[in-house]
């Protein structure tokens, strides 16, 4: 399993496409999703109107991160070892790099994976949308193939990345379930303008554009590598 890892990395890395070079680097960085998460919240803000509802929301989106990501970084990749492509002694000089870009020594699991996932996961049974949750796992399925793109994970690190995201995503909002329902009283919504979890759909649509126009951007920015 380790060698069909390991091959199945060096057919998805990299190419000869200076403009691919440029959006994977791009979609790549955390900065260039900053607008998504203003998004987010800007959602999370227009539709619950007490600040215990938002703080609550916005401490489990926190803990997705810790747990998805930062326990990873901490704990998990040092214990493990696992070089990642671009160090591994064994296939390290194959691994196609831009701007040699090489990530730190270890690499599983994936942080971008399960970080991404967990969110996408958490907001997509928050608001109840199809079309928000396509467009969040599709963000995050985007951020997984840079990873492997730039050959700075295993498709290994990233499967595992997103089973643990979406295992401390569903974790996390089944703990806001529990203590919403104790903290808020529970509001039934039963119109075309809201979700079924009561979320105004015209606001589903700004994270939606939001996420349209950052993948536009970083065309165009791919475009001028």
């Amino acid at each position: 399993m380790i060698e069909f890892d390991k091959q199945l990395l060096l057919t998805v890395n990299g190419s000869d496409s200076l403009f691919i070079d440029g959006l994977a680097m791009t979609l790549t960085k955390a900065a260039t999703w900053i607008p998504l998460y203003v998004s987010l919240f800007y959602m999370v803000l227009r539709n619950n109107d007490k600040a215990m509802k938002v703080l609550l929301i916005l401490a489990c989106a926190g803990l997705c991160v810790f747990f998805a990501g930062s326990l990873d970084d901490m704990i998990v990749k040092p214990l493990v070892a696992r070089w990642r492509p671009t160090h591994d002694p064994e296939i390290g000089a194959l691994v196609d790099t831009v701007n040699d870009y090489r990530g730190g020594n270890y690499g599983f699991f994936s942080a971008h994976a399960s970080n991404t996932f967990s969110i996408a996961i958490f907001f997509s049974l928050l608001v109840r949308n199809r079309l928000l949750t396509g467009f969040l796992i599709f963000w995050s399925l985007v951020n997984c193939w840079t990873r492997m793109y730039l050959g700075v994970h295993y498709p290994g690190d990233i499967l595992v990345g997103l089973l643990w995201g979406a295992t401390v995503g569903t974790a996390m909002w089944a703990f806001h379930q529990r203590v919403s329902k104790r903290w808020i009283s529970e509001r039934t919504f039963v119109s075309a303008k809201y979700t079924s979890a009561g979320y105004r759909i015209v606001d589903t649509y700004v994270v939606i554009g939001v996420l349209i126009l950052t993948f536009i951007y970083a065309l165009i920015r791919a475009y001028f590598f």
